[in-house]
């Protein structure tokens, strides 16, 4: 008999046994050589004068910072709602049954998804070099609003057109994902109760698909916190933009653009903490499984209190 079989047999007649892991001398070795290069990284930090930490922490609360972090915020939640809302569209009409439908969505993502976000912003900001006009009216009828496109594509209306439909299209692919997830049974056994496609799709799979989708959803999020930074060169004066018109004055770059990396991050961690929280309320049915898996400590001390080792077994 093996010592692993053993060990099994002995833990199945209820004994208490204490899993101690094997040392390797490769574990120790890496935390000395991180330990190593984090004392290098803080030394630099305090020592290299270049960094000018004091001009970090006076425009770190400047107002101009400010007003293009709140800008950045407002592109960003703007964005996501419009792409979320365009992507479940999207996802829609590819898994429709007329082929039309199903390849225009197909040809949607596939090129927005194909070509650079940052060429798409500037096509949209220089609009008016292919329409000078833009009007609203029926097709091939009259005209109910016109005007010049340079007054309409504004630096944030363009932003938001080059990221709400450029989120669109990966977020057609992910709710597509989500719903592809679902077993196909949910869907027959709603029909069979009498409701109708879309009643079934908003009541019975969008609800089970999220815990597929949101996960993917919050990591686009902080992506499109970051990608807004590109409007930059549209002269759109969010974060990045902001400090940029400050060190283009000043001279000192590298602590200018600290103090956008700083901003970027408080931002970032936010999300994080809100995406931690939202992922936990789509999957608190499966916590109990999670936490036994991961904690199988927690798991066998718990079976420790009970009566019997046969139950305990079992």
């Amino acid at each position: 008999m093996t010592a692993a079989t053993d060990r099994a047999v002995r833990a199945d007649d209820g004994e208490d046994l204490t899993v101690v892991p094997r040392r390797s001398p490769l574990n120790l070795v890496g935390i000395v050589v991180l330990a190593v290069l984090g004392a290098m990284l803080v030394h630099t930090l305090v020592t290299n004068d270049n960094f000018e930490w004091g001009v970090v922490k006076l425009y770190l609360n400047a107002e101009a910072i400010a007003k293009g972090a709140l800008l950045t915020v407002e592109l960003t939640a703007i964005s996501m709602v419009l792409g979320v809302l365009l992507g479940i569209v999207l996802a829609v009409m590819r898994l429709a049954r007329s082929r039309v439908l199903s390849t225009s969505a197909w040809a949607y993502v596939w090129f927005f998804r194909g070509t650079p976000l940052l060429i798409q912003l500037i096509f949209w900001f220089n609009l008016s070099a292919l329409f000078p006009r833009l009007s609203l009216g029926i097709p091939f009828g009259p005209e109910f609003v016109s005007g010049s496109a340079n007054a309409f594509i504004t630096p944030f209306v363009a932003a938001l057109l080059g990221l709400s439909l450029n989120e669109g299209a990966y977020m057609a692919e992910i709710v597509r994902g989500g719903l592809l997830s679902i077993d196909r049974g949910q869907s027959e056994a709603a029909q069979a109760l009498g409701m109708r496609p879309a009643k079934t799709l908003r009541r019975v799979i969008l609800p089970q698909a999220m815990r597929a989708i949101v996960p993917p959803t919050a990591n686009q999020t902080l992506s499109m916190l970051k990608n807004t930074s590109l409007v930059s060169v549209l002269g759109a004066a969010d974060l990045l933009h902001a400090t940029q018109i400050i060190y283009s004055r000043t001279y000192q770059t590298i602590p200018l653009l600290i103090v956008a990396a700083l901003w970027y991050l408080a931002m970032t961690s936010v999300l994080s903490v809100g995406q931690y929280y939202l992922e936990r309320f789509y999957r608190r049915g499966d916590l109990g499984a999670s936490r036994r898996r991961l904690f199988p400590r927690r798991r066998a001390a718990e079976a420790a209190g009970a009566d019997s080792p046969k139950e305990v077994s079992r």
